[in-house]
C-alpha cells in the first residue's frame, strides 16, 4: 500500500503529458510449492493442487513526451486469485504496482515487452504450524508478497485498442516472517486487452535503443533497512542438537542491514558495480550462547554481543533503471560473521525513488538459491552524479 500511495502522488506531480492506460487479463498456468518434498508428501496423499487462474484490472500511464522512455509504462493492479481449492487453498485478493515497456519493437504496432509485478496478496488459508495442511499449496501466512515477472506480444488492433500475450512467472511468499514459508510459484500464460483513451496512435519505443548522448560515469548507492524474521535451530549443521534436527524458535527475531555500492552505469537503462553488504541478525551465531539442558521449541539462549551477530559480505550489482522504479539484484558471498553467515547469497530489491535521489527499498534475500532468509524494508539514497 505504500508503493500504491507513492505511485499516485508521482502521477499527481508529473510535469509533462501522461497517457491513460486501461488494462483487463486472464492469467493461468501451472502452481507448485519450492518445497519438492512437501510437493511429494502431498502428491501421496491425494491433496494436490497444481491449476492456477488471475483476473486482473489495471491502470497505468506513460509519457509520450519523455523521449526514449515514451513507451515505459507503470501503474497500479487488482487482481482475484485462485487454484481451484478456495476450501483449502483460498481467493487470495492482490494489489500490486507494475512496470513494463518494449524490448524490440517490429513495427509500430508490434512489439515484444517486458513487465514485472510487485504487490500483496491477501485472503489465503494459512496452514498451522501443528501440521494442518490441507494441500500442497502450503502458505503460513493469510498475507503473502507476490512478484511476477512476465514477457508478452503486444499489438496494436487499433489506435486505442491493444491485444497482448504472453508467458510469465508468479511467486508467493510472506518472506520468512512466518512459518511454514516454502513459497508457492506458477508458470503460465496470460493474455489481456488495453484500452488507450483517444486516437492517436503513439509511437511506440523501446527504452533499449542505443543513446549516443549518454555519458557513463559512477555513481553511489547506500541503503538501510530493517526487518523481522522466523528461525530454526540449529542454523547450521554441526551445531548443537538434541536429536540431530532443527526446531522452529517461538517468536520473531529482528534484522537489520546496511550496503554500499559503486555503481558503473553502462548504458541509460542498466547499472552494475560492487555492494558492501553488512547484516545483523538476532537469531544468528546462538549455537555459542545456548543454555545447557534446554532443547527443541523450548531451547534458550544468553544474548550474545552485538558485533558478535553481525556479518559482511561482498555482491555483485546488476540494476534495470527506469522512470520511478529501479529493479536490483545481486549475488555475494559472506566473509565475516557467524559461522552459518559464510555462504553464497541472492538479494532482489525493488527501488521506488519518491524524491530526486532519495528512495523506498523493498526487498528479498535468501541463501544458496533456495534457503529464505529475510525481507530487507529501508530507505536508500543514490549520489555522486547528475
Amino acid at each position: 500500500m505504500i508503493l500504491s500511495s507513492v505511485v499516485l502522488g508521482l502521477m499527481a506531480k508529473e510535469p509533462q503529458r501522461f497517457v491513460s492506460r486501461w488494462e483487463t487479463g486472464l492469467r493461468a498456468g501451472y502452481a507448485f510449492n519450492s518445497n519438492p518434498i512437501l510437493m511429494d508428501r502431498m502428491e501421496a496423499d491425494g491433496k494436490v493442487s497444481h491449476s492456477a487462474l488471475s483476473w486482473h484490472l489495471r491502470y497505468s500511464f506513460m509519457r509520450p513526451n519523455a523521449g526514449r522512455t515514451a513507451s515505459v509504462y507503470q501503474g497500479l493492479g487488482f487482481s482475484v486469485n485462485t487454484f481451484m481449492q478456495s476450501r483449502d487453498v483460498g481467493t487470495p485478493l492482490g494489489v500490486y504496482v507494475f512496470q513494463g515497456a518494449p524490448m524490440f519493437c517490429f513495427s509500430n504496432r508490434f512489439s515484444l515487452d517486458y513487465e514485472w509485478n510487485f504487490g500483496a496478496t491477501f485472503g489465503w488459508k494459512r496452514t498451522t504450524q501443528d501440521g494442518d495442511i490441507r494441500s500442497n499449496l502450503v502458505v503460513g501466512s493469510s498475507t503473502n508478497a507476490y512478484l511476477n515477472l512476465g514477457f508478452k506480444l503486444n499489438y496494436a488492433l487499433t489506435a486505442g485498442l491493444h491485444l497482448s500475450g504472453g508467458i510469465d512467472l508468479t511467486h508467493y511468499s510472506n518472506g520468512n516472517t512466518s512459518w511454514p514459508n516454502p513459497g508457492v510459484n506458477t508458470v503460465g500464460a496470460a493474455v489481456g486487452l488495453t484500452f488507450i483513451p483517444g486516437e492517436k496512435m503513439f509511437r511506440r519505443t523501446s527504452p533499449f535503443v542505443a543513446d549516443d548522448g549518454f555519458r557513463k560515469g559512477i555513481l553511489y548507492d547506500v541503503m538501510g533497512y530493517g526487518a523481522w524474521r522466523k528461525a530454526y535451530f540449529p542454523a547450521e549443521e554441526g551445531a548443537f542438537t538434541e536429536e540431530g534436527e532443527k526446531a522452529l524458535l517461538p517468536g520473531h527475531f529482528g534484522v537489520a542491514g546496511l550496503t554500499f555500492a559503486p555503481m558503473w552505469d553502462v548504458c541509460p537503462v542498466f547499472r552494475t558495480g560492487l555492494s558492501l553488504d553488512l547484516q545483523w541478525s538476532e537469531n544468528t551465531g546462538l549455537s555459542e550462547y545456548h543454555v545447557p539442558d534446554t532443547s527443541g521449541e523450548d531451547s534458550k539462549f544468553y544474548r550474545p554481543p552485538f558485533f558478535r551477530q553481525v556479518s559482511a559480505g561482498l555482491s555483485a550489482r546488476a540494476e534495470l533503471v527506469m522512470p520511478i522504479f529501479s529493479l536490483n539484484a545481486g549475488i555475494g558471498y559472506g566473509f565475516a560473521g557467524p559461522r552459518e553467515t559464510r555462504k553464497l547469497y541472492q538479494l532482489v530489491n525493488l527501488k521506488v525513488y519518491i524524491y530526486g535521489p532519495l528512495y523506498l527499498n523493498a526487498g528479498y534475500r535468501l541463501y544458496e538459491f533456495h534457503s529464505p532468509s529475510n525481507l530487507m524494508l529501508g530507505l536508500g539514497l543514490t549520489f555522486g552524479r547528475k
